[in-house]
């Protein structure tokens, strides 16, 4: 088989994968620009509550990504049950999906409600002014304490969410994001600076405009589900009962744990590693909340790549086209990085411009600006990284997804970053771009795991 057939496929099957992902990248993407405007209107007060809202993000992301980890080891099956035409099996998936939501709503609440001083702490050097410190400590304490209420609408859509694009209704989640959005920026707009009669609550207004948002959202899909019985025949008497197979239920925990405890633990990595660098300054703080607000924006396009790598091919194996499965990933796989390689080349020309967007000292625009190419660059190992997680996560092997995500970013990155950060004078450029680019490490360890085929596995069959 010549490089033509083995990773390029014809116009039908880039036909099938666009139907399938671009609805899901433009709710990602509006999301995001979501973030995008929040972050905007929150710097254009000042670096302080800019600084603060960014820190208690960092705790949302990790919130964020653990209930993504929390759905995907019921999503496994589900994908599969779908492929299989096993909606009874699907309806097991989405018990088990809003149970386990649920439990992490709770334990996030009480984690982030009690232990907020210590938490925002972590990420304030004790470098930086007392005035900065102080501030900084207030605003971030003012806008946890409302975006706590936004944890359980987010979590209950996602459990929704998440079953509606295994049915290949990509659509519904879309718009459902698209009109928070507008709610979204025009409460921005009104709360934050006090327009239209409404009081300026600044970082709070900013607040208080996403968890309306996210009700929103989640509103949308929970009532479309509910409304459309013959797209989503598993909502059938979903809550008739919560009864779900006991030998299901041990199967979805076995591979749903170490997905849960791989998503969870990866993204405190990311914030562990983001707390590294926090301790040169405040200003390096202010510096990664503005790259990362962009480079997040664009790498939608290569992660939600990914999770629609995780649909498709959970579909074949489910189907038990284990053959074809191989081939679509293999293509899914260049496209991905192709696509990741176009979208790092669309990032270059807003790296001087994106951060003249906040009211902040030229020096922190100057490093934003440098994160921003540097994250650029790195954009094609993330795609290829990002990609090999969900294929051999679509096969069942979490236990190994575990090891490849949760294993190399703390027993690597973090130790990297660590020590670069505490124990070396490095300047903080070359720090920066020497742990982005250690995911090259990653990538040649990815290669080989997908190569081996060990992912290759139907669990439904049964």
């Amino acid at each position: 088989m010549n490089f033509r057939e083995k990773f390029i496929g014809d116009k039908n099957f880039y036909k099938s994968v666009l139907i399938m992902v671009i609805p899901m990248i433009l709710q990602n993407l509006v999301t995001n620009f979501v973030s995008l405007i929040d972050n905007i209107m929150v710097g254009r007060i000042g670096t302080p509550q800019m600084n603060g809202v960014s820190i208690v993000n960092q705790f949302i992301f990790v919130f964020n990504i653990t209930i993504f980890g929390g759905v995907a080891g019921a999503g496994i099956f589900g994908s599969q049950f779908f492929g299989k035409g096993d909606h009874e099996g699907q309806k097991y998936t989405v018990r088990f999906r809003l149970i386990t939501c649920t439990l992490i709503i709770a334990l996030a609440v009480f984690i982030f409600g009690l232990f907020d001083t210590p938490l925002i702490s972590l990420f304030i050097s004790k470098e930086d002014s007392p005035e900065e410190i102080a501030d900084t400590m207030m605003y971030a304490k003012q806008y946890m304490k409302i975006m706590l209420i936004s944890l359980l609408p987010f979590g209950i859509g996602q459990a929704y969410s998440s079953v509606v694009r295994e049915c290949g209704e990509t659509k519904i989640p879309m718009i459902a994001s698209m009109i928070a959005v507008g709610v979204n920026i025009l409460l921005d707009y009104v709360l934050i600076f006090g327009k239209l009669g409404f009081p300026e609550m600044k970082v709070e207004g900013a607040a208080v405009a996403t968890v309306v948002s996210k009700f929103i959202e989640a509103g949308v899909v929970v009532i479309w589900a509910h409304t459309h019985h013959d797209r989503n025949k598993y909502i059938v008497g979903l809550y008739k009962n919560f009864r779900i197979p006991s030998a299901l239920t041990w199967e979805m925990i076995k591979k749903g744990i170490p997905l849960l405890m791989n998503e969870f633990l990866w993204a405190a990595g990311i914030s562990m590693i983001a707390q590294c660098y926090s301790i040169r300054g405040l200003d390096v703080v202010a510096a990664r909340n503005i790259s990362g607000t962009i480079t997040n924006l664009f790498g939608t396009v290569y992660i939600q790549l990914g999770a629609c790598i995780g649909i498709i091919v959970g579909a074949k194996l489910g189907a038990n086209k284990l053959k074809d499965a191989r081939d679509t990933d293999n293509k899914l796989l260049f496209f991905s990085v192709v696509l990741s390689v176009i979208v790092a080349l669309m990032i270059l020309p807003l790296a001087n411009l994106f951060p003249n967007f906040y009211n902040t000292e030229q020096e922190i625009r100057d490093l934003a600006s440098y994160m921003i190419i540097i994250q650029a660059f790195a954009m094609p190992l993330w795609s290829y990284t990002n990609a090999c997680y969900f294929t051999i996560r679509s096969g069942g092997k979490t236990g190994i997804t575990f090891l490849f995500d949760f294993g190399y970013t703390w027993l690597f990155m973090i130790p990297l970053a660590y020590i670069l950060s505490y124990f070396t004078a490095m300047n903080i450029h070359l720090l920066f771009a020497v742990v982005t680019f250690s995911e090259i490490l990653k990538v040649v360890i990815g290669y080989f795991m997908v190569k081996s085929d060990i992912w290759i596995n139907n669990l439904v069959d049964n």
